[in-house]
């Protein structure tokens, strides 16, 4: 399974680039969308880490607070080669306090503290704002048209290459290998190799329709019986015509047009769309047939991605950009729309 042929909303870009040459150059920070109530079962903890894996830090944090791993929460992993700002929550019923300046990782500092009465689960946040720096760019003078552009039209909402893994084991990243020797009919015993794995296969498949789209003219023309999402919603509904209202309503962002995440049961889609995504699913009958066996059900995912709040710097052969994006979405999906990245440092 390959991942270099995935179309580009706009031309390719012919600039190259160097992403994440330094911790600082990828800064991410959470909105969890909500304030803790500063009483409750759980602590929650605002932590900054440099240069650290999360699943690593919620590891010590439980070392430290004495408890099991299962009961130290995130709600999302985040980048190791960067400096990002993120929530753990650590259950301790009672009235138990730690003096978390004492908690000895390199790496890490808790920045805020305080109690909550639900724990934090995955996939909560609002979103995360990134504050991105790319270096030694070839040649800048199409990248404020090309940033213009993504301000308005957005990118395609790919997953990224965070999410196939890094590129010890192949070039396409290791998830994706994994997931490959498991179509082959090899037994992943590792848990978390084996999650990763169909991830990393159900996301290549989402990626793949996204492209199809761009690749026929798609990406923005709505058919009949096309799937809409609910902006800032999981919710979404069949719109069986596109008559003006539907229309105005994507003009609009009030809804947005939508790619299969790929599981049991039936397309949601109909007519002109139903046909259109299941000419494409039979394309991969390797891939569907594996996601549905492993019991995932369908489900939706945005195919545009829209960057909210963008603002940007160019000098000296260098961007400085920052843009808040929702839960779930990669910032590196908005950079390949500018920049061919030829280097940058692999993240867990």
């Amino acid at each position: 399974m390959q991942t270099q042929h995935w179309q580009y909303l706009m031309p390719a870009p012919q600039a190259t680039g160097q992403l994440k040459v330094e911790l600082q150059d990828f800064q991410v920070t959470e909105k969890l969308g909500y304030e803790p109530t500063g009483q409750g079962e759980h602590i929650y903890l605002w932590v900054q880490k440099t240069g650290l894996n999360t699943a690593f830090l919620a590891e010590e944090i439980a070392k430290f607070a004495r408890v099991p791993l299962r009961d130290v929460t995130y709600a999302g992993r985040k980048d190791k080669y960067a400096v990002t700002q993120q929530w753990f929550s650590v259950h301790k019923p009672g009235k138990a306090e730690f003096d978390w300046s004492q908690l000895q990782v390199e790496g890490a500092a808790v920045l805020k503290a305080i109690r909550h009465d639900k724990k934090l689960r995955t996939g909560v946040l609002k979103g995360n704002r990134f504050n991105i720096v790319v270096r030694n760019i070839t040649d800048t003078r199409q990248l404020s048209e090309r940033l213009l552009y993504i301000s308005v039209h957005g990118v395609p909402n790919y997953y990224g290459a965070q999410r196939f893994g890094d590129s010890r084991y192949d070039a396409r990243g290791g998830n994706l290998v994994l997931a490959e020797k498991m179509l082959a009919g090899e037994e992943i015993r590792n848990r978390n190799k084996r999650s990763m794995a169909i991830s990393a296969l159900r996301s290549w498949l989402f990626n793949e329709f996204v492209s199809h789209r761009i690749e026929d003219g798609l990406f923005s023309q709505a058919m009949d019986g096309d799937v809409m999402l609910l902006s800032g919603s999981a919710s979404y509904f069949c719109a069986q015509n596109i008559d003006e209202v539907i229309v105005q309503r994507i003009a609009s962002r009030d809804i947005q047009l939508s790619a299969p995440l790929w599981g049991q049961g039936q397309l949601p889609s109909l007519v002109k769309a139903g046909l259109y995504e299941q000419n494409i699913a039979n394309r991969y009958p390797e891939q569907t047939a594996m996601l549905e066996k492993l019991g995932l059900k369908q489900e939706r995912r945005a195919l545009r991605l829209l960057p909210d709040d963008m603002r940007w710097t160019i000098e000296d052969n260098q961007l400085h950009i920052s843009f808040d994006l929702p839960a779930g979405a990669f910032a590196t999906s908005v950079i390949r729309e500018l920049v061919d990245i030829k280097q940058h440092y692999e993240v867990d």
